[in-house]
């Protein structure tokens, strides 16, 4: 018996220092060689359609249980909307959606803090029944994640959802605005986004002058050799439009 104790014992410590060191921080560590390997490769259509169905699903049972308090429009945004969805699979980290919710309260009737959580209530609501964790609220988005704990821990996939005010000004320009959220000081509000991420008219210009496959081709190279725990996707993306852009467009 004893034996057996300790062979259970060493599997366990097996287990726990392959996903400490070698799943760490959702990446693959190789301490012993002091170097962060990543092999993303891109999410086709298909494959990704199911999990596509399964939040807009989400989302209209969402929308049904607010709609006697507001009501929201929603839109994919970021990878899924561009095919360009990325999957590292030697990690602990599935493939992920953003998603803009806009809400239509034009009378202001409800604060950001009380939109956020009436959003975040609902969804957890919906989403417990389908297996998933409760949500998570953090500065920019609620993050929705479905794990599995076998046979270690990691994200099979995930949602990001913000939500946002898109509105024009005198000017004639776009503007879009998020819910920002300092948890610590327990205070919500209304920001403005940063022009950096406005690329769409540098998008459509790259697509219309086939630079297309250059940008994907340069985006997984980014993901792929960015050793930058805090820099997200979307700024490996903004950084590749502009890049791609800056060189081309003379």
């Amino acid at each position: 018996m004893g034996s057996r104790l300790m062979k259970l014992l060493g599997c366990i410590l097996v287990i726990l220092w392959y996903t400490v060191t070698i799943r760490k921080n959702g990446w693959s560590v190789w301490e012993a060689k002091g170097e962060t390997m990543f092999h993303y490769e891109y999410v086709t259509r298909k494959e990704a359609e199911p999990y596509r169905k399964e939040f807009q699903e989400i989302i209209h049972e969402v929308q049904d249980l607010l709609r006697d308090k507001f009501t929201f429009s929603y839109q994919f945004i970021g990878s899924s909307s561009r095919d360009m969805i990325t999957y590292d699979p030697t990690t602990n980290k599935g493939f992920d959606f953003d998603v803009n919710l806009e809400v239509n309260d034009e009378d202001e009737i409800f604060t950001a803090e009380e939109i956020k959580k009436n959003i975040m209530s609902a969804i957890n609501q919906v989403a417990w029944r389908k297996g998933f964790r409760s949500c998570e609220d953090s500065t920019r988005v609620i993050t929705l994640k479905k794990t599995n704990l076998l046979p270690f821990p990691r994200v099979e996939y995930s949602c990001d959802f913000a939500i946002v005010h898109n509105y024009v000004d005198r000017k004639g320009q776009k503007h879009q605005q998020f819910i920002h959220s300092q948890k610590d000081q327990g205070s919500y509000q209304w920001r403005e986004q940063q022009k950096g991420y406005n690329l769409d008219s540098r998008v459509e210009w790259l697509r219309k002058n086939g630079f297309w496959n250059e940008v994907r081709d340069l985006y997984l190279w980014k993901k792929n050799n960015n050793m930058d725990s805090q820099k997200k996707s979307r700024s490996l993306y903004a950084e590749t439009i502009n890049e791609v852009y800056n060189n081309n467009a003379k």
